[in-house]
């Protein structure tokens, strides 16, 4: 097909508020060594986005300026050194920016083959939250099967993510989420037991669940006051994996009962990390996860709402109240 020179994106004219997302019109991009240039059919919100546009999460050196962490669409253009994907290969890929928009340049090493019981709606809804949970849950094997881990914002793009792959790997998976109907679609995700913390004492609630004992594991994005409840809730040698900071990054350490537990706290973020290491991701993704989509043993992703392109704005708004369940979506071609 021919690529046309210009595309539409969306574009950030000041950071602050969502209605600052406008449709505009650029240069389409060309792809570097080791990239290609995807047509995109759809792509993912994140929260990362959201900060991104009120200038709290600048994007590396180097990348793109418009928003968007995770596309899914079809490649068009390789570069010379690229032998995979090939000139139609339908991908979905986690990108370091760019993704609001028709066309987008991608790694080629970060690009993974569309499942084939997915759409492209549902498969722009991968790659951020698989790449994350995944290299923090599994790839340095801090949760094991039948092991138990406690899962904060549960309803979340994270959450659920974090629920069918951990349920799928045989832990016991407990959640908190913000209502009744989040609860009880993490339920029907695999989640064990979900907590409404808004009704219920998560501490509390967990110690019942689990005959007094605490959990194994536990996945957070709030942090801030959440921190020194989660330390509490461990089990020996339990570990905390911080990965979001919704309710600030300001902690006071336990250090006592951090010692007495022989507790482990990690935390990462993933967009700075290099081309080479989230190719190592995306190859573990490719063998022990993508089998377990296409197989049905891990469910495609939960799309709460889905947008046209020029409503970006509305997507951020929409967000932004906390009230959706799974993945909120860009669709940018049909």
């Amino acid at each position: 097909m021919k690529i046309p020179g210009k595309m539409q994106l969306i574009q950030l004219a000041a950071t602050g508020e969502a209605d600052n997302l406008q449709l505009a019109t650029a240069a389409t991009p060309r792809p570097r060594n080791g990239e290609v240039l995807i047509r995109v059919a759809a792509a993912g919100i994140n929260r990362p986005d959201l900060l991104q546009r009120r200038g709290l999460y600048p994007q590396p050196p180097g990348a793109s300026e418009t928003l968007g962490l995770e596309v899914a669409g079809t490649v068009v253009k390789t570069a010379a050194d690229v032998q995979w994907p090939r000139v139609g290969e339908r991908v979905c890929a986690l990108l370091a920016g760019g993704g609001y928009a028709e066309y987008a340049t991608a790694p080629a090493a970060q690009c993974l083959p569309i499942p084939v019981r997915l759409s492209m709606l549902e498969a722009c809804a991968l790659p951020e939250t698989f790449f994350t949970v995944w290299s923090n849950l599994f790839m340095p094997g801090i949760l094991g099967a039948d092991e138990s881990i406690l899962i904060h914002g549960g309803s979340s793009g994270i959450g659920t993510t974090a629920i069918a792959i951990a349920h799928a790997f045989a832990a016991r998976v407990i959640v908190t989420a913000g209502s009744d109907e989040k609860c009880q679609a993490c339920l029907r995700l695999g989640a064990n037991h979900a907590i409404n913390y808004n009704t219920q004492d998560f501490v509390e609630q967990v110690r019942i669940l689990q005959a007094g004992k605490g959990v194994d594991v536990v996945l957070d994005i709030i942090g801030g006051p959440y921190f020194a409840r989660n330390l509490d809730l461990l089990n020996m040698r339990g570990r905390i994996i911080q990965i979001g900071l919704q309710q600030g990054s300001e902690v006071l350490l336990p250090l006592r009962t951090l010692m007495r537990k022989r507790a482990t706290v990690t935390g990462s973020t993933l967009r700075p990390r290099s081309v080479a290491e989230k190719a190592v991701i995306a190859q573990q993704l490719r063998q022990q996860v993508w089998p377990l989509i296409e197989s049905g043993k891990i469910r495609p992703p939960l799309i709460d709402k889905v947008f046209p392109l020029h409503q970006a704005a509305q997507a951020h708004a929409w967000m932004e109240r906390g009230t959706h369940i799974g993945k909120i979506v860009l669709q940018v071609a049909h």
